[in-house]
């Protein structure tokens, strides 16, 4: 097997001294500010079974720079609003990836949740049901 030149821990410790991070006790507060759009990165399956926060928009992480992009065939055009946004996944890791990978792309501001949606629901968060399509 060869060696690997760049472990996931340190990709996760450059990203973190690099972007900026919200505790979940205060994004509890953000998801009644118009001007934030919650990002929900994990995958369809992690949400049918766990549910999430709720208005927040569903952005697969393997989609992420393709729908960020606004020259991709996948733009999507929540993403060219003026918004601050805020990304999540389950523990904060693809979160804080994410984060610095569009902020590299140009996107801004933008931040994630710490701990991700485990500590939001630590924080005593809502949670919204994700039903399957067709359920």
């Amino acid at each position: 097997m060869a060696e690997m030149k760049v472990g996931f821990d340190d990709m996760l410790a450059k990203a973190n001294a690099e972007i900026e991070t919200i505790d979940a006790k205060d994004a509890l507060k953000l998801t009644e500010d118009t001007g934030v759009m919650i990002v929900d990165l994990r995958d369809i399956r992690e949400l049918e079974r766990d549910g999430m926060i709720p208005g927040a928009y569903h952005c697969p992480r393997g989609m992420l720079e393709f729908w960020v992009h606004p020259e991709s065939k996948y733009h999507k055009p929540v993403f060219a609003e003026d918004k601050r946004y805020v990304f999540y996944c389950a523990s904060g890791w693809r979160s804080a990836l994410s984060t610095k990978t569009v902020q590299d792309m140009g996107l801004s501001p933008v931040a994630h949740i710490g701990g991700g949606f485990t500590a939001w629901k630590e924080a005593g968060g809502p949670v919204a049901e994700k039903k399957p399509k067709g359920a």
